[in-house]
C-alpha cells in the first residue's frame, strides 16, 4: 500500500489539537481561536463521544458539527472529528469536516470499521486510524487497510497507547515498538501520536510528546480545553492553550538524516560493533538452547515437570540483581529473561516430548 500525505504541507511536527469533546459553541470557539497563534495544522473535537458507561456525557452531536463549521469559518483552521458509523460519515460530510479520524474502540472491531469503509467509498478525504484499544499489529493494520480499499489514499495512523489492565505510568501502555513497526512496514505511513490518551495525566504530556518526536513520529494530537478542571470528560489529560503554547515551544524536532558524510562513517563504525555483539549474544542464546535440551532429556528420564518455580524465582533474583548492577533497566531485563526462560521452555518440551521412547513410570 502507498499512501499520500494526509497533510500536503511537509511541515514537521504535524500539530492536531483541540478538546476531548465539543461541550458548547462557546467553549469550542474559545479553544479555536486561542490555538491560531500556534500553528495547528488541524483542529480536533470530539461530537460522538463513546464512554465506557452508559449515563455520562456522551457528545454534543449534530449541534457540534455546527460548532465545528464556525470555527472553519472565523479561524480559517481546518477540522477533525470521530466518527463510528455510516451516519456519523453522513453528517460529518454534509457539514464540511476536513479530516474524519476512526477511534481505538472502533478499529478494534472490523464490522465497524467496514462499514465506516463503505461509507467513504468514491470519496477522497483524509482520514486517522486510532489503533484498537488492544495490542493487536495486524487489527490496526486491518482496520487501515478496509479504509485503503475503500479507494481513500490520504490515511495516517494515530497511536493513542494500548489498554493494560492494572497500568498506573500510564492510562494506555504505549510499547514504541507497535507502531515503530507499523512504520517499518508502511514507510509512506504518516504516524500522529494522541500523547493525551497514552498519558492519561497533563504532567508526562512533554516527555511523552519529545518521545515520541525522537522516534521520529510525524506529529502529535494533544487534548486542549480553556479549563481543563471544568471539562465534561478526561479533565486531567487536557492542557490549557497556553500550557500547551509552552510545551510546543520546547518541543525539538530531529531531523530524520544529514548528508554529513564523517556521521555517516561514525555512525557505521559504532552499527558494526553493535552487529558483531549482537551475533555474539546469538551464539550464546543458542548454546543456551542446547543445555535447555539436555536439562529437558534428565526431566524425561525422571518424569519431571518442565516449569519449576524455585529455579524461576532464583534465576529471576539473580538476573534482576545483575542487570541493575550494569545499568539496564528492571523492564528490559525482567523481558529479556521471560522470553529466553519461554524459549528454554519450548526446547525442554520438543525433547521430553518425543514419540518412540518409553516415557517413565511413576
Amino acid at each position: 500500500m502507498i499512501f499520500l500525505p494526509v497533510f500536503t504541507t511537509r511541515k514537521r511536527p504535524i500539530l492536531i489539537a483541540g478538546p476531548c469533546s465539543a461541550e458548547t459553541e462557546e467553549q469550542v470557539l474559545a479553544t479555536a481561536k486561542a490555538l491560531v497563534p500556534q500553528g495547528i495544522d488541524l483542529f480536533r473535537a470530539g461530537i460522538w463521544k463513546p464512554r465506557t458507561r452508559p449515563g455520562t456525557f456522551e457528545g454534543a452531536g449534530i449541534d457540534g458539527l455546527h460548532w465545528l463549521e464556525r470555527v472553519k469559518e472565523e479561524t480559517g483552521l481546518r477540522v477533525t472529528t470521530e466518527v463510528a458509523r455510516s451516519e456519523h460519515v453522513e453528517a460529518a460530510l454534509k457539514h464540511n469536516i476536513d479530516v474524519l479520524w476512526i477511534g481505538a474502540r472502533t478499529s478494534v472491531n472490523p464490522f465497524s470499521v467496514q462499514e465506516i469503509s463503505d461509507a467513504l467509498s468514491g470519496l477522497d478525504l483524509p482520514v486517522l486510524v486510532k489503533n484498537p484499544i488492544n495490542a493487536d499489529l495486524e487489527l490496526w493494520i486491518g482496520a487501515i487497510e478496509r479504509v485503503y480499499k475503500a479507494g481513500i489514499r490520504r490515511i495516517a495512523a494515530v497511536h493513542r497507547g494500548f489498554s493494560k489492565y492494572g497500568e498506573k505510568n500510564y492510562r494506555n501502555v504505549p510499547l514504541w515498538q507497535i507502531p515503530m513497526e507499523l512504520k517499518r512496514l508502511f514507510p509512506t505511513l504518516q504516524i500522529i501520536c494522541d500523547h493525551s490518551h497514552i498519558c492519561g495525566r497533563r504532567e508526562t504530556l512533554a516527555a511523552v510528546a519529545q518521545r515520541a518526536l525522537d522516534l521520529n513520529f510525524d506529529g502529535l494530537m494533544t487534548e486542549v480545553h480553556p479549563s481543563p478542571g471544568d471539562a465534561w470528560s478526561d479533565g486531567r489529560q487536557q492542557v490549557t492553550p497556553e500550557q500547551y503554547a509552552e510545551m510546543a515551544a520546547r518541543l525539538i524536532m530531529r531531523r530524520p538524516g544529514t548528508d554529513d558524510e564523517q556521521f555517516w562513517r561514525d555512525l557505521d563504525h559504532l552499527r558494526q560493533q553493535i552487529d558483531e555483539i549482537d551475533d555474539e549474544v546469538f551464539e550464546l542464546l543458542s548454546s543456551r538452547m542446547h543445555l535447555s535440551k539436555q536439562i529437558g532429556g534428565y526431566k524425561r528420564q525422571s518424569n519431571i515437570s518442565i516449569y519449576q518455580p524455585t529455579r524461576w524465582n532464583r534465576i529471576l533474583e539473580r538476573v534482576l540483581s545483575k542487570g541493575k548492577s550494569l545499568g539496564l533497566h528492571e523492564e528490559f531485563v525482567s523481558a529479556v529473561i521471560d522470553a529466553i526462560h519461554q524459549e528454554s521452555i519450548i526446547h525442554q518440551a520438543s525433547v521430553m516430548n518425543q514419540t518412540g521412547e518409553k516415557t517413565p513410570k511413576k
